[in-house]
């Protein structure tokens, strides 16, 4: 009889502590719910009311090349079209590393973006063992703005006067090719890129900047670069040094004469991809409409021209595609770097 009893008050204060955890738990669920919706709601009137404050545009490069360039044209249009001031500031330093991680660890509302070659993103990881951030997991796209392709350019003083007669010189060649580039930077890859495919012996000669390039090319310093359109073709226009062939899907419109490197090797893409990116957890409603803007803006007949008169070509790719095609290339370039045996840190 004892046993029952004792057995009793065991059920009883059991149910009585499992109905309080049912309860806590019910209470619980409505609470998550709660700041779920309250959530989704201040996030939906965010983007609601995105911008009301100034936004910062950081460019993680020097003043002058592409993406200092393009942001201040995207930060123009930007500031008109929602009437607060865009504003751009330089970060240089790190091989774009210092302004990215700037970014990666701001706000994520929407007001501190990111724009830079999104070689910096997809190359770099691999290369640097000291990075700060994840590329992938701090930063999320917003948009591609524009695609400026690499040109193989060469000293005047190399007898070569297009892309078959280089490779051939450069094969039979005693001596290496010297090869100036940012050392880590797109240009160097896709100089690593070239020598694998075309069985070219490169010596890569380092510089802390693309200017520096250009200026030892024309003075016969080094023997060849590659760099984007937008920042080289004015100097082969110049006559400061040759061009020799483009790196683009196919040849490119502003050079149709000048072959692309993907008819000697199939697949062959490299060039400067100006993209933007904000940190991770910036609410996706807020991504959007940024997104929306900056293809609105890049679609206007008078941008195309700007754009075509700069050498690039907009792009118009979607948040989730960007993502999608930075994995992959963050992928790619991983064998590259790896069978070339590149290492910055």
């Amino acid at each position: 009889m004892m046993f029952l009893i004792k057995s009793m008050k065991v059920s009883a204060l059991s149910w009585m502590q499992n109905n309080r955890f049912s309860k806590l738990l019910k209470a619980l669920v409505l609470l998550f719910g709660f700041f779920t919706c309250f959530g989704f709601a201040h996030a939906q009137d965010s983007a609601a009311t995105f911008p009301n404050k100034p936004i910062r545009i950081i460019v993680p490069f020097a003043a002058g090349g592409a993406s200092d360039t393009l942001s201040r044209i995207i930060g123009k249009k930007l500031t008109e079209a929602w009437g607060q001031p865009v504003v751009v500031e330089n970060k240089p330093g790190g091989n774009a590393q210092i302004g990215a991680s700037l970014v990666a660890k701001s706000e994520p509302d929407g007001y501190t973006l990111l724009v830079v070659d999104l070689s910096a993103l997809t190359q770099a990881p691999t290369m640097m063992s000291s990075m700060t951030y994840s590329p992938e997991k701090d930063l999320t796209p917003v948009s591609v703005i524009a695609y400026s392709p690499h040109i193989l350019v060469v000293a005047n003083k190399l007898p070569v006067k297009n892309y078959d007669e280089f490779v051939a010189y450069a094969q039979k060649n005693k001596d290496p090719i010297n090869f100036g580039a940012p050392l880590g930077a797109a240009p160097h890859l896709a100089g690593v890129l070239l020598s694998q495919k075309q069985k070219i012996n490169f010596n890569f000669i380092g510089y802390k900047g693309g200017a520096q390039v250009m200026t030892d090319l024309a003075g016969g310093q080094i023997d060849a670069t590659m760099n984007s359109f937008l920042a080289t073709y004015p100097m082969v226009k110049s006559g400061n040094f040759k061009l020799i062939a483009v790196a683009s899907p196919e040849r490119f419109k502003p050079i149709p004469d000048t072959i692309a490197i993907a008819e000697r090797i199939p697949g062959f893409v490299t060039g400067s991809f100006q993209g933007m990116m904000a940190p991770a957890a910036t609410p996706p409603a807020v991504i959007e409409k940024i997104h929306a803007e900056i293809n609105k803006i890049i679609s206007q007949p008078d941008m195309q021209k700007q754009f075509a008169d700069l050498g690039s070509v907009a792009d118009t790719r979607s948040p989730a595609v960007l993502r999608q095609w930075m994995s992959q290339e963050t992928k790619y370039w991983a064998q590259v770097i790896k069978d070339g045996n590149v290492k910055l840190d």
